[in-house]
């Protein structure tokens, strides 16, 4: 087995959980494999001994043998690793070193509980969608996808925007407001569910449009199934306006014309035999605690 460590920053807090995982790798003898810019940072800090392979971004996972990807970091770093896996379908493994961790559910003191798991094959693989954006100019360079959602904003303070939405080329409704998302069920518990969306099942098949802040009270979020396409025309006072995928953003005028739909292709998230999402929910929102004084 190969593994592909992957994280953005290596914070000094973090190097223990980070050799417990190096000498977890070694005890069972599986090979691993560090992003550069990664790297870096850990000979920086001294916090590894010895030379370790490397891969640039853009290489092909598959064709280095990785066959899993275990990130250190929280939900925003498991979106980062996006541009890593694109559509290889590489099973991600999240070990969470962040604040929420819905997607990165792995508690770092449950380190070797993981390892053993996978080695052991005692894992399962849930498949989450990704949504594709499709515009008019180039937008995102190779990688016009997001896991959590895509969303049209508003730059800074300028006054709200005015954004035209379509489902499958039919007319759907015009949103006066600060912006709008467009959400994964992964991305319900993100933006859209702080904007005033539901949380969606991650197999529910669905998409969420969430306004944010409407100036049209009436207006709320409406869930669509993920085989349409939703486009978009966007105007306002302002001459640009920003759009988003996940954590990256481009500046567009009103002339950019957008859709998005379902990606041909999923991340697959490894989850272990103790969790599944309800629980998660529950730890990670507290549903079901009693936190009045007694």
């Amino acid at each position: 087995m190969r593994i592909f460590i992957y994280s953005r920053i290596l914070k000094q807090n973090d190097i223990p959980t980070l050799q417990e995982l190096i000498a977890l790798l070694d005890e069972f003898k599986i090979e691993y494999v560090f992003p550069r810019q990664y790297w870096q940072q850990i000979e920086a800090a001294k916090a590894m001994d010895g030379f370790h392979e490397v891969l640039d971004e853009g290489q092909d996972l598959k064709k280095k043998s990785v066959d899993m990807i275990i990130t250190l970091g929280g939900d925003g770093t498991i979106l980062g690793c996006l541009k890593w896996v694109r559509d290889t379908e590489i099973p991600v493994l999240g070990i969470n070193l962040g604040r929420m961790g819905f997607l990165a559910d792995v508690e770092k003191t449950k380190v070797r509980f993981a390892v053993e798991s996978v080695v052991a094959g005692r894992y399962t693989l849930d498949k989450r969608s990704i949504i594709k954006l499709d515009s008019n100019i180039p937008l995102f360079g190779v990688l016009p996808y997001a896991l959590n959602d895509f969303t049209l904003l508003k730059r800074d303070t300028s006054s709200m925007v005015t954004i035209h939405a379509y489902v499958n080329g039919d007319y759907l409704n015009t949103y006066w407001s600060d912006g709008i998302i467009v959400s994964t069920p992964t991305g319900s518990t993100g933006y859209s569910l702080s904007c005033g969306g539901p949380v969606i099942f991650p197999s529910s098949n669905n998409f969420v449009i969430t306004p944010v802040a409407p100036h049209n009270l009436n207006v709320r979020p409406i869930v669509i199934p993920d085989d349409a396409v939703v486009s978009f025309e966007i105007e306002g006072r302002a001459e640009n306006f920003l759009c988003t995928l996940d954590s990256r953003f481009e500046t567009i005028s009103s002339s950019v014309k957008l859709a998005v739909k379902k990606a041909n292709f999923s991340l697959a998230l490894v989850q272990l035999e103790e969790g599944h999402f309800l629980q998660t929910i529950r730890d990670k929102l507290t549903w079901g605690m009693d936190k009045r004084n007694r």
